[in-house]
């Protein structure tokens, strides 16, 4: 019989932007435990210096830890992943997952013209681990990226459709449109819930690419790989027997949950307070 680990794994954004990674490895994982902290009450990190994100990412890293046992920690967070991850990887005694690579890898394999854009908060954009990423993989591409200040307040108050968006998105992207890029790369969690408002900017044409589903393809590679995977079923619990789902929030409790459940779904029907808010 393959060992198994019925810990949880811990998740962890800047707010409600991790739910597009949330919501990937619920569907590809069911029957895992997820704890997921949304830290709504220091949002957005684009904007903050990253040794500021970096110490928040630590927080709740050994928060998710020593408190909730988890057994893998993704730092569901561009800007956190760009500030931290290295140094989280090194420090925890468990796997700690990124989204950056795995997109970075899917960008490059869906890219038709060898043209490809990234697009971000300030802070990651910044902090060149893009551009680093996309350079190790080898692959012979022109890339472009631009920040884009202003879309995460946009998606954590509701408005993924609202003309003032729009009119923010023809602004941010026009770097991205003069390069003529045919495949973006959406590289903060929060910007799958504009794809509708960025595909109207830049055409049915671009291909645009989230990490969320070869972030959770990747969660499962590891958990299988290390014999952590839950339940009894070839390594994973029986799809019958769904896994819990926690949701945390160092800001208001009620919004999260509000806004939470319709980004997410009815998986996120309650929310509990964070130790630091």
């Amino acid at each position: 019989m393959p060992l198994t680990d019925d810990r949880p794994i811990g998740m962890f954004d800047s707010g409600f932007g991790g739910l597009t990674v949330a919501r990937a490895v619920i569907d590809l994982l069911p029957g895992e435990d997820l704890v997921y902290v949304g830290d709504t009450g220091r949002y957005p990190y684009g904007p903050r210096p990253l040794d500021e994100v970096a110490g928040y990412a630590r927080q709740i890293s050994r928060y998710l830890v020593d408190d909730h046992d988890v057994k893998l920690v993704i730092v569901a967070c561009n800007t956190a992943a760009a500030a931290a991850l290295d140094e989280l990887q090194d420090e925890l005694a468990v796997p700690v997952l990124g989204v950056i690579e795995p997109g970075v890898r899917s960008l490059v394999a869906a890219t038709r013209a060898g043209r490809v854009g990234v697009i971000g908060t300030v802070g990651t954009i910044g902090s060149g681990a893009y551009q680093a990423a996309v350079a190790a993989t080898g692959e012979s591409v022109e890339l472009t990226c631009a920040a884009c200040p202003g879309f995460v307040e946009f998606v954590e108050r509701g408005e993924t459709a609202s003309d003032q968006v729009h009119v923010l998105a023809e602004r941010l992207l026009a770097p991205v449109v003069e390069a003529k890029v045919d495949t973006l790369l959406l590289g903060c969690t929060h910007y799958p819930y504009l794809a509708r408002t960025l595909a109207d900017v830049l055409g049915r044409d671009v291909v645009l690419v989230s990490s969320a589903d070869e972030t959770a393809f990747e969660v499962r590679a590891v958990l299988d790989g290390r014999h952590q995977a839950a339940g009894a079923d070839v390594g994973r619990r029986l799809a019958d027997t769904p896994g819990r789902h926690r949701f945390l929030s160092s800001g208001d409790l009620e919004s999260f949950r509000r806004l939470g459940q319709q980004l997410l779904g009815p998986e996120l029907d309650d929310v509990q307070r964070t130790p630091w808010d």
